[in-house]
């Protein structure tokens, strides 16, 4: 599949916040986790895009429009004694799915962490979540069914 011309992959800028929590907000949604989002422009803007960025967008658009964006952080791997990283979201709008646009995202973070020399890349996907978890296997990716997902919330 080839992707089309008016197609490209930028890194965000501070004045991509709104459509970084548009994004945000559609990925909740479809999770059906809209209720758990808190997230803010201000607060997107104080954590992406700070002296410290705590972690990183790629937006994805096509002729212009914002159609998708993979939000992702570095971690750690004691194992393999590297830096990862974690993609956190990685959403493309409905009506521009089946078009490559969300392997390109993934292709490009996966790129990101070779020139980083990252040891792995790592996200979580709702096990109901059929369509996500048959792309991710097919781009590659193995599940790691015998880990259980803990999270305590502090907010």
């Amino acid at each position: 599949m080839s992707l089309k011309d008016n197609f490209f992959i930028r890194n965000s800028k501070k004045n991509d916040c709104g459509i970084i929590l548009s994004f945000i907000n559609k990925i909740a949604e479809y999770e059906k986790l809209a209720s758990d989002v808190i997230a803010t422009e201000e607060s997107i803007a104080t954590y992406l895009f700070s002296d410290k960025p705590m972690a990183e967008c790629l937006l994805a658009f096509e002729n212009e429009k914002p159609v998708g964006f993979a939000l992702f952080f570095h971690n750690y791997s004691s194992f393999v004694s590297k830096p990862g990283i974690y993609l956190e979201d990685l959403f493309v709008d409905v009506d521009y799915r089946g078009k490559g646009y969300g392997k390109a995202l993934l292709t490009q973070v996966i790129e990101t962490a070779k020139i980083r020399n990252c040891g792995r890349v790592e996200w979580s996907v709702l096990d109901w979540n059929k369509p996500a978890i048959d792309f991710y296997k097919n781009m590659g990716a193995k599940a790691m069914d015998e880990w259980t997902v803990f999270r305590l919330s502090l907010a």
